[in-house]
């Protein structure tokens, strides 16, 4: 089945941030998966739904999903590390990332251009591209060392 034509990437994009608002950032229940190890967080507005499947803890990789009327229509993937966890360790990683990007979707995007200090830690995220293909790197420093990186990339879907 191929993507709907009457997608409004407006609505995805909008539809891309409250999900991601509600579910990791916002601290959203997991749902229960058939795969172990897997973590799921889900969220559903009307006609669209989001996944979010990833494996790990402090070290991670992976894919979040976007369908509308059950149809696959955008996708992202992610792999994450932490360069130096005796220096930052996952606990911390997480608490700033979810500080950053609760203000960062505060303002009704997710992708880069964007910074914030959470205490001594730098957030950064930068990205090419739009809502229907990008690529963007995520990065923690503290003093100019980074510490912490995520790459992503990702776009609309179709058949």
């Amino acid at each position: 089945m191929s993507r709907p034509l009457d997608i409004d990437v407006s609505a995805l994009e909008r539809f891309v941030v409250q999900a991601k608002a509600a579910t990791y950032v916002g601290g959203g229940s997991p749902a229960p998966t058939q795969r172990a190890g897997e973590h799921l967080l889900t969220y559903g507005d009307g006609p669209w739904s989001y996944q979010d499947s990833y494996v790990g803890g402090a070290d991670f990789c992976g894919q979040e999903t976007v369908r509308y009327h059950d149809v696959p229509v955008w996708s992202m993937i992610y792999s994450a590390h932490l360069i130096r966890p005796e220096v930052l360790d996952g606990a911390t990683a997480g608490r700033v990332i979810k500080q950053a990007l609760t203000a960062m979707y505060a303002e009704g995007r997710f992708l880069g251009g964007w910074t914030a200090d959470v205490d001594a830690w730098r957030y950064a995220d930068t990205s090419t591209g739009d809502v229907t293909r990008f690529t963007g790197l995520e990065t923690i420093e503290r003093d100019g060392e980074r510490l912490y990186e995520l790459r992503y990339l990702g776009g609309t879907v179709r058949e």
